[in-house]
Formats: structure tokens, C-alpha cells, sequence
């Protein structure tokens, strides 16, 4: 997922999609443990979406303070 599209969301759209996005790396570690993942590197790109999502967050959150 891109940053412009993340930026068009919402505090609570981007909640809502950090919430997906743990529980999608949640399934991906599981499915990677017992050896039925079929592309590894959607674990990175999730953790950069993760990190992405964070980081909007908190620029939210000093814009409002």
C-alpha cells in the first residue's frame, strides 16, 4: 500500500487498517512456521505497511497536540 493512499484515510480508517494488517502478519507467521507460505516477502511488505500506518498515526496525533 502506497503512502498517498494511506494519507487520504481517516485516524480511525488508519486504526482499523493497522488492526487488519497485525492480524495478516499474525496469519503469515503461522503459515510461514509450519512451511505453507507461498511468497516470504509479503512478511516484509506487511511489516512496512504496519510501519507505514504507525507512522501516519503519529503525525496525526502531533498535528492535533
Amino acid at each position: 500500500m502506497k503512502a498517498s493512499e494511506l494519507r487520504e484515510m481517516s485516524v480511525t480508517e488508519l486504526n482499523a487498517k493497522l488492526a487488519d494488517l497485525k492480524a495478516e502478519l499474525f496469519n503469515l507467521r503461522f503459515q510461514h512456521t509450519i512451511n505453507q507460505l507461498d511468497n516470504p516477502l509479503r512478511l516484509v511488505a506487511v511489516r512496512k505497511d504496519i510501519a507505514r500506518v504507525k507512522t501516519l498515526i503519529g503525525e496525526a496525533e502531533r498535528k492535533q497536540a
